[in-house]
């Protein structure tokens, strides 16, 4: 057998592999010895079937078998002596096998990077500094008090206005797209939310309970359905009811509603302690992403497009499950399988050169996880529930795979811990730190 080895990149590689026609008569021979032992043929009892007609009949299957096995004999071996270690499975291509020629072929496969960390201390990161935001609490508060809105009739003959509820039946259609036809009766639509198609509320604004209106407007550019975008739809509306919100007072019985305040002075302090705490953690998520993109960076990799694709598929299947959780889909979005990866790619293969780059940093500097480094863990997973502690404990004492799986995400946390201490830090506000 002869091997060749090409590098075709740092993470790919093909191996050519020639088998001598000695053995590949040996293994087609052996090949047909088996399928005349279990063939059906018309005529002859099984396995006394003459080998002339079995191989003129079973030629194709002869093949498929003998391949096989020439691949697992020799492939994995092959790979063995010169060191290969896979990330997904070969592509194979090869010759077509015949009788008295050797057999000769190719398998592509994806490798691990060879990482030699160059640049990772010292690194230039921007950080953007807190900022208190009053008007946050109070936008916050507005949308809270929206929310505990009560829809009050209008008085008869009033016309529909920006911030109005209205009850509507609605047909829509576009004219050689039947797939696009919609219509519904007694529709809940508040206007001036823009929820709606362009144009359609400017139509609604001004109507009064009981008239009907039938309109048209072109489809915007970024329309649902790409193909009717700048074709015409049709609409028809009929107002059944106008109703107009009616704010709750933002006093301390408005606080009173939410259970542990007494008043709006301990709502308003609660909210902006939360606020604080999330811009805050939100300020260091993206900080440490700006750490490791700077890694990344400083030290550039090319990854397996296996690794890629495996990122992909988790990104997807993570945004799927969370539009889920707020009864939305994908398919709202305006996107598929296909769409998201093209216009996530780049961001996967970051993941994936980030991961692999800080496990090189973990191996580099010998960063280990000790049993307190679990325990603090243990006890942020469990947020200061003491039974849930207990109990979390036990899962990842009794967990092998669970246990290695969170010993390496805190693994990863403290190399870039590592990178932060070591890093050319530059704080400025979130209109600088957009403008950089």
């Amino acid at each position: 057998m002869q091997v060749n080895v090409e590098e075709l990149s740092p993470v790919q590689k093909k191996i050519n592999i020639e088998i001598p026609a000695e053995k590949v008569n040996e293994e087609i021979e052996k090949a047909y010895s088996a399928i005349q032992k279990k063939a059906k043929l018309q005529g002859f009892r099984p396995g006394k079937a003459p080998m002339q007609l079995i191989k003129r009949t079973y030629s194709d299957a002869m093949r498929d078998e003998v391949m096989r096995k020439l691949y697992e004999q020799t492939l994995y071996k092959a790979m063995d002596e010169h060191k290969i270690d896979p990330v997904d499975s070969p592509t194979i291509e090869s010759d077509i096998l015949e009788q008295n020629s050797s057999f000769k072929y190719s398998a592509l496969v994806e490798v691990m990077p060879q990482i030699l960390l160059k640049e990772y201390t010292g690194l230039a990161v921007k950080k953007e500094i807190y900022t208190p935001n009053a008007e946050s609490i109070e936008g916050e508060l507005k949308r809270m008090q929206n929310n505990m809105a009560q829809l009050i009739p209008v008085a008869d003959g009033s016309a529909i206005e920006s911030g109005h509820s209205v009850t509507v039946d609605y047909s829509f259609s576009v004219d050689g797209f039947p797939e696009e036809s919609a219509s519904a009766e007694e529709a809940m639509l508040e206007i001036g939310a823009n929820n709606l198609i362009p144009g359609v509320e400017e139509h609604l604004i001004g109507m009064k309970a009981g008239e009907l209106k039938e309109f048209s407007l072109t489809l915007p550019e970024g329309y649902r359905n790409k193909e009717a975008a700048g074709k015409k739809g049709d609409f028809k509306f009929t107002i059944k009811d106008i109703k107009r919100k009616e704010l709750p007072e933002l006093d301390d019985e408005f606080a009173q509603q939410f259970g542990e305040y007494d008043t709006m002075e301990e709502l308003r302090a609660k909210m902006t302690e939360y606020h604080t705490r999330h811009e805050i953690d939100r300020i260091d998520s993206e900080f440490k992403e700006r750490v490791i993109q700077a890694l990344i960076e400083n030290n550039p990799l090319d990854v397996p497009e296996a690794l890629v694709k495996r990122q992909l598929e988790y990104m997807f299947e993570n945004l799927k499950n969370r539009l889920k959780s707020q009864q939305m889909s994908i398919e709202m979005m305006g996107l598929d399988a296909e769409g998201f990866n093209a216009r996530f790619r780049e961001d996967a293969a970051d993941k994936v050169r980030g991961g692999l780059l800080l496990m090189a940093l973990v191996e580099k500097e010998n960063i280990v996880v000790s049993d307190d480094d679990l325990s603090e863990r243990y006890e942020k997973i469990a947020a200061g529930n003491v039974e849930m502690l207990d109990r979390i404990k036990e899962y990842y004492s009794s967990n092998r795979d669970a246990r290695n799986s969170l010993t390496a995400e805190i693994k990863e946390d403290k190399a870039v811990e590592f990178l932060i201490a070591r890093a050319v830090v530059t704080e400025m506000d979130a209109a600088e730190l957009k403008a950089a």
